[in-house]
This record gives C-alpha cells, structure tokens and sequence, in this order.
C-alpha cells in the first residue's frame, strides 16, 4: 500500500497521484489542447487512477483481512492453548496452596489448643494469685489500720518485738512489763548471765511524724515533719534515759526497738543528729535484724555461762570417760594376748599338720614287694595281726 507523503487540501497525496498530477500537467502544457477537452481526459484519468488505486487499496486491505483473520485465528489457538495450560497451573497451584494451608490450619488450631490450655493453666495460677493479693491487702488494710492507732501501733511492735525475744532466749533471760523500783514498767527486760543488772527494751516508737514526712509534697512540709520527728524522737529518747537508766540496778544502756526496717533506715538516713544523741543518752536504736543479732550474741553469752556453771559436771564426767576407756583398753590387751597365744597354737597344729602330710607322702612313695619271712619285733608290744590272728611284719620299722 503506497505511503502518505502530504495531505493538500484534505486529501492524502501519495507518490502514484503525484506522479499522475505531474504526466497530466505535463500533457496538458505541450498539446495545449483547449481546455473543456482537456479538463474532461484530466477527470477521466484522474477518475481512471482513483478507482486503480481504490482497487488497489481494496486488494491491500482484503489481503489484510486475510493475514489479520489467520492471525486472530492463530492468536486464539495460541490463547485456548495458554489458557489450557494456564488453568492446569492454577489448579496445580491452588490444590498445593490449599494443602499448605490446611496443614497450616492444622498447625495453627493445634497451637491454639496448646496455647488456650496454657492460658488456662495460667489463668488458674492468676486467679489463684488474685485470691492471695485480695487476702494481702485485706491484711495490709488491717495493719494500716493498726498503724493509725497508736494503741495498737504500740501492741504491734510490742508483739513483734516478744517474738524475736521469745524464739531466741530461754523463759528464764527475759521478762515482760517488769516493775522498777521506781514504779515504772519497760516493755521487757533482758537478765544477762553473771550480772544482776537487767537490760532494758523499749518497743514504743512515735510514727505520726514518720508518716507525714513521707507524705509530704514540698520542702516546707518536709522541714516541718522533720521537726516533729526530732521533738518526738527526741523527747522519747530523753524519757528512756530518765525512766529505764537506773544507776545499780540497770544496765547502763537501754535498747529502743524499731519496728519496721523502713523507719530505721529513715532515721539513719535522715536524723543523724538524733542518732547521735541517741548514743549520747546510752540508748541504742535498734531495728528487728539488728535486735535478733543482739538476742543472738545475749544467747550465746547465755549458753557459755552454763557451759562455765556445769563445768564441774563436765569434769566428772570426762574422768569417768576416761576410766572407762582405761578399763577397755586393759580388757583389749588381755584379748590380744588371747589372740597371740591361740595363733601360737594355731602355728603349732599347722606344724604337727604339715609333719603328717609329709610322712602320709613318704608312705605313699614306698614300692611295697612281697614279704620273704616273717620278722618278729624285739618289743614287748603286740604286733600287728591280720584278721586271722597271724602276726605279719610292717613294710616299714617302727617309730
């Protein structure tokens, strides 16, 4: 099909019209021919080589339509067959996929039972937890409760303060509220061996200050909590000094009993001043560790003192000990020489044994040959018969 080369007033120019527009323009300038005649040939061939190329191009496009409907044909074996094999992929891959994913499936719902099963067992365990962290706080309530009284504050640390005392020291060490000559009643006293003087133990301890000075959300009420505790503190410190420091008939230090280690590290951290006074006034402050490492050290002072009282005792004993040993020791060197004198007896009867043997040998050594007379032994012993009565010589002279 020929090409466009430009488009003139609408219509396509292509190389076969230019090609006639020329030859017709060129027979029309040389024959000059008039113009109706010429006009009417120009139209002709131009009708002429217009139908040519329409027929032409009608040829082009049928033979197109040709090649384009074999194409399409092939395009559409080609699609069937892709198609074809494009549907056995997705089958293959989809009957994979759907394997996977059931034993995905498979996998995920026997983890989930595992995981649902733990979850329970774990729920148990937070269910059993929850119970135990309702019945704490229902003691924590209890104590804050307590704490807020000074009444029951004061039998709490009384109580714990009896049971470090208890567990550590016999009924005979210690006390409770025991009455001073000066009419006053510490919480317990503490007798130590060798000493008369007991050892006074106060459990009372003033809180409110405490608590308000953790409470507190700024520095002035910090400052003022501070000062509370210090007059508190302080004014305690002074009435165990006053009231518990008996000259001759206490000792001359005086324990104070904290009840919790929270508060006795406040006072270390924060109160020094009144540690120092503290020590000062001979009153030792003490936290419950510190004051079941004390009972510790009273217990041990207390069991070296019976050791030292029961010495004697101890001493007679030993001696007897020792007798006894010395009489096991005799009775073992008589059973010795019982042993010594049977295996004597024992080598002696190994001899005679191993004589025996060797004579049994020698007996069976001998050749014995037929006896040629009968010799009678000069001895006034009997000699051997035979079972008729005969006497017969031995094979071999009598030892």
């Amino acid at each position: 099909m020929d090409q466009t080369i430009f488009s003139f007033a609408g219509i396509a120019v292509t190389p076969g019209l230019l090609a006639i527009v020329v030859l017709v323009l060129g027979f029309a300038l040389v024959l000059r021919r008039p113009g109706s005649v010429l006009k009417d040939e120009l139209a002709e061939a131009l009708s002429e080589e217009r139908q040519r190329e329409l027929d032409e191009k009608l040829a082009a496009l049928m033979r197109l339509q040709a090649e384009l409907n074999g194409r399409l044909a092939q395009m559409g074996e080609n699609v069937d067959s892709k198609h074809g094999h494009l549907t056995r992929v997705l089958n293959d891959r989809l009957d994979g996929l759907q394997a996977r994913i059931g034993e995905g499936m498979n996998q995920h719902l026997t983890n989930t039972h595992e995981n649902l099963t733990k979850m329970n067992e774990r729920l148990a365990v937070i269910d059993e937890a929850q119970k135990r962290m309702g019945v704490l706080t229902t003691e924590m309530l209890s104590l804050k409760d307590i704490l807020s009284n000074k009444q029951s504050r004061g039998a709490f640390g009384q109580g714990r303060m009896e049971a470090i005392v208890r567990d550590s020291l016999p009924s005979s060490s210690y006390e409770f509220q025991y009455q001073l000559s000066n009419k006053t009643r510490p919480d317990c006293i503490i007798r130590l061996p060798g000493d008369t003087r007991p050892l006074v133990v106060d459990a009372k301890f003033p809180l409110e200050g405490f608590t308000a000075f953790r409470e507190a959300q700024s520095e002035e009420a910090k400052k003022v909590a501070a000062a509370r505790i210090r007059q508190d503190l302080g004014g305690h410190i002074k009435d165990i000094r006053d009231k518990y420091l008996l000259t001759g008939e206490t000792q001359d230090l005086a324990i104070l009993f904290v009840p919790a280690e929270s508060l006795y590290a406040d006072v270390q951290e924060h109160f020094e001043d009144l540690v120092q006074r503290a020590h000062k006034d001979r009153v030792l402050i003490v936290s419950p560790s510190l004051l079941m490492m004390a009972i510790q050290v009273m217990q041990a002072i207390v069991r070296d003192s019976k050791m030292r009282e029961q010495a004697h005792l101890i001493q007679v004993e030993v001696q007897r000990l020792l007798d006894d040993v010395g009489r096991l020791r005799e009775r073992v060197g008589k059973l010795d020489t019982h042993f010594r004198q049977a295996q004597e007896d024992v080598a002696t009867i190994t001899i005679s044994a191993d004589k025996v043997l060797k004579r049994g040998e020698k007996i069976t050594a001998l050749e014995l040959d037929a006896p040629a007379a009968v010799v009678t032994a000069p001895s006034d012993k009997t000699s051997a018969t035979d079972t008729h009565g005969a006497g017969v010589a031995l094979p071999f002279p009598p030892r």
